[in-house]
């Protein structure tokens, strides 16, 4: 079965194509169960994510897709909601009627670490200290207990800027937060579009995700039509060699393992 659940819409202001194109073009790939999961509504970088006015129509609009296309498709309904430390993530997000919620972080003490607009922070702070602050966010973002999925798990090597320290020892503790609050970590081919190159999670990370147990998903990230379903035979290949054939999908937060 194929699985994709992390894609993006025209709602958050920086993807193109239709949502109806989107569907389109996962069916003629053969996809079996596909999920949009736009960038909650938030009190921070508003212009880049779904307003919260407009939640009714993207929540709308996939339902209509789900109806137009139930006998070609599954169609979940999900968001991608950003962690961060300092600021209050959306109550009606949180408590919202969704098939299933991703977890990233995409931002550091408000530096956004993932835009190349603000790359010289990279230059100018302790590298070590960076990694260590993100996978300490993304600890804290699976002691929460609000998420079903973790959102390209090692995002911070986006740039290529890689830490001196052994990263198993920076991240050792946001695994086991992960494997306790039972979430899956998707694995996302969206790196393969940066200048690191690579799928996320890296080898590393998901062999340490696979001595504990942890559930893989999978998700391209989409924001356009032509990266629907981009990167999916590297992202089961590597899975299968670390030893996963099975991974996660979701219907209104109830997870469900199948085969891939």
């Amino acid at each position: 079965m194929r699985i994709d659940l992390h894609n993006h819409t025209h709602f958050c202001n920086h993807a193109t194509g239709t949502m109806r194109e989107y569907v389109l073009k996962a069916i003629e790939l053969g996809i079996d169960v596909y999920g949009f999961s736009e960038h909650a509504p938030m009190n921070f970088d508003q212009h880049y994510r779904l307003p919260m006015k407009k939640i009714p129509s993207y929540e709308n609009e996939v339902k209509k897709l789900q109806k137009e296309f139930e006998n070609d498709i599954e169609i979940l309904l999900g968001y991608e909601v950003d962690f961060m430390q300092h600021i209050k993530m959306e109550e009606k997000i949180l408590n919202a009627n969704v098939d299933y919620l991703i977890g990233s972080v995409h931002f550091l003490d408000g530096w956004g670490f993932d835009n190349p607009e603000f790359i010289g922070t990279y230059e100018n702070t302790d590298i070590d200290k960076i990694w260590q602050d993100y996978f300490d966010c993304i600890e804290a973002m699976a002691q929460s207990n609000l998420f079903d999925i973790v959102g390209h798990l090692d995002l911070i090597k986006i740039f290529k800027f890689m830490p001196k320290k052994e990263i198993k020892l920076i991240a050792k503790n946001a695994i086991k937060a992960i494997k306790k609050a039972n979430m899956a970590v998707e694995i996302n081919p969206a790196g393969l579009r940066k200048p690191i190159n690579e799928l996320y999670p890296s080898k590393v990370l998901l062999e340490m995700c696979y001595e504990e147990d942890i559930s893989i998903t999978f998700g391209c990230d989409a924001h356009s039509v032509e990266q629907v379903g981009f990167g999916y035979e590297q992202a089961t290949v590597f899975a299968k060699s670390i030893g996963y054939d099975k991974c996660m999908t979701f219907k209104n937060r109830q997870r469900e393992l199948v085969i891939f």
